[in-house]
Order: C-alpha cells, then structure tokens, then sequence
C-alpha cells in the first residue's frame, strides 16, 4: 500500500498533496477544490487577491474556479449585496471578468492552482454573447476555461429587475453553445427548480437547456435548490436528479452553497439519502464553497464556509469522495492532468 499522505491541521482542516493514498481514517474531509467560488463581489470592495489565495491555501484547498460576479450592482448605488437593496438593478457586465482575469495574468499561482471564469454571458440577451467572448480572446487569449455562474432563473434577484430567460433564448443560445463543447469548457449555470408553492415551477427550463445542448459540459449550480425552496421533499428532489443524470451524460451536479446543508443535508435521515445518490453516481458532482469575497468578510467565514458545505463528504464511499473531496470529477471536467489519491484501504476491509 502506498504511504498515506502527512498534512498539517488548520481551523477548517488542512488539504493534501494530490499524491500517494489518502487516509480517510487520519485527514480531513474538507474538500480540496473549491469549484465555486466568487472572487469578487456583487458591489463594492473585494478581499484582495493575494489575501483570498492565503485564504484557500490556509484551508487546504489546491484548486479553485474563480468565478466573478457577472450581475453586478450599479458601481454608485453603495450596494455590497443586492438582498439588501431591493429595487436596485442588477445586470450583467464585464467589469469582474476583466478585474479576474488582469489579476490572475499579473500574478498566477502555483498554489492554489485557479481556473478563470467568464461570468458576463446574459441568458436573455444571448445574441451578445459571441462578441464579448471574442472580446476576451483578443484581450486575455488562452485565459478563460470556464464559464458562468450564469443565472437561468435566479428568484432571489426578481426584486433587482431579473426575469427568468426563456425558451426561446435557450433556443438562441446555440451560437456561443457551441464556442463552449468545441473548446470542452464547462458551464455553470443557476436555474432555480421552484419555490415553495411550487417545487418544480422552473424545472422545464433546465430540461430544455440539457434537452437542447446535450454535448456540452453543464453544471447545475447547487442541484436547483435555493432559499426560496426550502422544503421540497427529498425522495422527489432525488428522483429528478437521477432522472437527468441517466438522461443527459454530460450533466454535472454543483453541491456548492451552504444552503443544501442547513436546508436540507442536516435534516434526520436526509444525509443519507443524497449521500447514496451521490455513491450511486460518483463521476457526476463536483464540490464548492459559493464564498462571495467581498472585504467585510475575513479568513474565519471562508473556512466555515468550506468547513460547512464539506460534511456531505463524510457521508460518502471512497470512490465519491475520491471524485468530490479529493477532486478527480473536477479534473476530468477540465481535461487536466492532474489525479487524485486514491483513498487508503485499510488491509482486508474499505472504507
């Protein structure tokens, strides 16, 4: 058996060097790839950039998307974040891409090793989209390798002026579709399932996206749940998931956000039961923190963060940890070398 991998505690658990066999028995469950994570704010100041990278390093994690904020509030509106101001409108833009992408060409790190993401691309208005995706090529060439958080249908952001795209924008984003499968980027996109009043409202515009591009790489932000759906019952979540999942290949399921912890992981017996999902398709989620890096936040809250969307891994067999927690479904999404660790078996028995 190969030596099992020596790290370091931290507050939120320490990471490992992706080598050698993991010991589930001795390391930390927090996950090592942070897939979902905002490096900049929907307005005002951002925690620096080499601040955030000590944040991730600290805590153990090796990899990161960065994400930045493509609906971005109004830059004289003295807005941090748009729950707290109603009314306010909130639009895509360039303007965390370009600050993303400048940053990271100044000063790309070795460790945590980051993955830049284009965030500007407007569901409802796609026919701009081939255009600023050229506009990146020219001014950041080979930088961008992913795309979104995009929001299909956010509710949280109806009362900043955001409506829901529709059929016929999913329709027409065939262009800028097929920019993404021909260069094997994945697509991270928000698309509420429903509500509490109904649970499935929105469900359809997320099958016409997998139904309409099946040969893309999609990531389903946070398996479709949201504050506004709280109390869906689990079995008929978990049955829609596996129904796409056995529908549509290429879908990956994004577990970022602490809110499918607090509102649904932590209930009696409900761990259990996405746990198994995820067992049962262990090739077919990646993890994330959903950490919004803006300045009034410090290292404590990223941690927590990592440390409070990370527990579903305890609950996991070896073969979804290895491709969550440890990071393989990350990797083979992007098309990178890197592997995992294996987790250590201990002799005559697993884990």
């Amino acid at each position: 058996m190969l030596a099992a991998v020596s790290v370091s505690a931290s507050p939120a658990g320490a990471g490992t060097a992706l080598q050698g066999c993991f010991d589930r028995a001795k390391e930390p469950y927090t996950s090592v790839v942070d897939s979902h994570l905002h490096t900049r704010p929907f307005g005002g100041q951002a925690i620096p950039y080499d601040e955030l990278n000590g944040y991730l390093r600290k805590s153990g994690v090796r990899h990161a998307s960065m994400y930045g904020i493509g609906q971005t509030l109004p830059v004289d509106s003295g807005c941090t974040y748009y729950l707290d101001c109603p009314g306010t409108p909130v639009v895509p833009s360039m303007r965390n891409d370009f600050v993303n992408a400048s940053n990271y060409v100044a000063a790309p790190p070795e460790d945590p090793e980051l993955t830049v993401s284009m965030t500007f691309l407007d569901l409802a208005r796609p026919e701009s989209v081939p255009d600023g995706i050229a506009l990146y090529d020219q001014e950041f060439p080979g930088v961008f390798r992913w795309a979104g958080e995009v929001n299909l249908v956010k509710q949280a952001l109806f009362p900043n002026h955001h409506q829901a795209a529709t059929s016929e924008n999913i329709k027409n984003w065939a262009p800028f579709m097929k920019v993404l499968r021909d260069r094997g980027m994945p697509i991270t996109i928000h698309s509420d399932l429903g509500n509490d009043a109904e649970p499935t409202k929105y469900l359809h515009l997320m099958e016409e996206t997998l139904k309409r591009y099946p040969h893309n790489k999609i990531v389903w932000a946070h398996m479709g749940l949201s504050k506004e759906l709280a109390t869906m019952d689990p079995d008929r979540h978990i049955r829609i998931l596996e129904r796409l999942l056995a529908t549509y290949p290429r879908l990956t399921l994004d577990l970022s956000w602490r809110v499918l912890e607090d509102q649904y992981f932590s209930k009696p017996g409900v761990r259990q039961k996405y746990a198994a999902l995820l067992d049962r398709h262990p090739t077919r989620a990646i993890p994330g923190t959903d950490f919004v890096a803006a300045d009034n936040k410090d290292y404590q809250v990223y941690a927590e963060e990592l440390e409070v969307t990370s527990r579903i891994n305890k609950a996991l067999g070896d073969k979804a940890f290895r491709g969550i927690a440890l990071g393989e479904n990350y990797f083979r999404l992007l098309g990178m070398d890197q592997r995992a660790p294996k987790v250590c078996k201990e002799e005559g028995k697993a884990h």
